[in-house]
């Protein structure tokens, strides 16, 4: 305990308090996550109604357009903000659009969001790490790294934005993987029931809205662009750009010449769920294949010394007995 008080120049009972804590913290919301029932298409219809009136609107309106209400809140504040550093250059904001959209965040409030998070969060970082280090007096016995620990810490203000983009998009962009040959069979068979591209992407997302939320929530969002934009083929091409996926790139040059030069539907939605099952079953061989190999170290480290000691644990332990009588 004086050791743990040294280090951290904090006293010990209350460093112990503020842990145990966060533990129980962790804990309850743990239990709560576990025990309430979350809706995944919750939010989700408003969005894609939210969406369909944003297109008609900039389809229908003339010239003459009122200009919106400013709302005073929070999200106007920060607009302020990042108006006044100039963070919502165009070309710049392009690429961040761009990326929070392939991690699930459409909304334009989230473009100024996230560009003030980035502006900001360092020098909290840094003004945390100097209260931390400079007025509280924590780990009294590394004074000399107080400085790089400062600058590790604005560092990682800085870096905390993009990190969190990063893993929501790889995270979202998995669960599409997984729900994309599923959602490719079911285009087979609403295309072969003579379903149009529309209401075939409509009823596939009706069906997946439970197991593939995300994968439902892009297939409602294209099918809504294919009825208001004048051209169908940008609405697909925004389902590959919303998407940072090899495969739905795939699927979506093969709408598009479908599209363009009268394809049935249904021959290139087979031909394209069969190359998916392929891939599939080739995945699954080559990970039965490397099996083998990864399993070698455990097998040397844990499972053959438990087999000699059982094995020849008993002849060991006759041995000495023999030994100690003859002594």
């Amino acid at each position: 305990m004086d050791q743990i008080e040294q280090m951290f120049g904090i006293p010990a009972v209350d460093l112990l308090s503020l842990v145990a804590g966060v533990v129980a913290l962790i804990i309850m919301l743990a239990v709560y996550s576990a025990a309430v029932a979350r809706d995944p298409m919750k939010g989700r219809v408003k969005n894609l109604q939210d969406r369909r009136e944003a297109l008609k609107a900039g389809l229908v309106t003339t010239s003459k357009r009122r200009s919106p209400v400013k709302r005073m809140d929070s999200v106007s504040a920060l607009r302020s903000i990042a108006n006044k550093f100039k963070l919502l250059q165009d070309e710049q904001t392009k690429k961040v659009s761009a990326a929070l959209m392939q991690a699930g965040f459409r909304s334009s409030d989230s473009v100024v969001i996230y560009q003030v998070a980035r502006l900001t969060l360092p020098l909290l970082m840094g003004i945390v790490g100097v209260i931390l280090f400079y007025g509280l007096g924590a780990m009294p016995d590394y004074k000399s790294m107080h400085p790089v620990f400062a600058i590790a810490m604005v560092f990682l203000g800085l870096k905390a934005p993009d990190i969190y983009i990063g893993n929501a998009k790889s995270k979202r962009t998995e669960l599409i993987r997984k729900g994309l040959p599923d959602a490719l069979d079911l285009l087979v068979v609403c295309a072969e029931a003579g379903l149009t591209l529309d209401s075939a992407l409509n009823r596939v997302s009706k069906e997946l809205g439970r197991a593939y939320p995300e994968l439902s929530d892009e297939f409602s969002l294209t099918a809504i662009e294919l009825g208001f934009l004048p051209e169908r083929r940008q609405a697909l091409l925004n389902l590959s750009a919303r998407v940072d996926l090899p495969a739905l790139r795939g699927v979506v040059t093969t709408l598009v010449q479908s599209e363009r030069y009268g394809t049935p539907l249904a021959t290139s939605l087979r031909v394209l769920s069969a190359e998916f099952r392929n891939e599939r079953m080739m995945v699954a061989e080559e990970k039965a294949a490397k099996l083998p190999a990864l399993l070698t170290v455990p097998l040397i480290l844990f499972i053959l010394p438990t087999l000699f000691v059982v094995l020849l644990g008993p002849a060991a332990c006759q041995v000495v007995d023999d030994f100690i009588d003859k002594n």
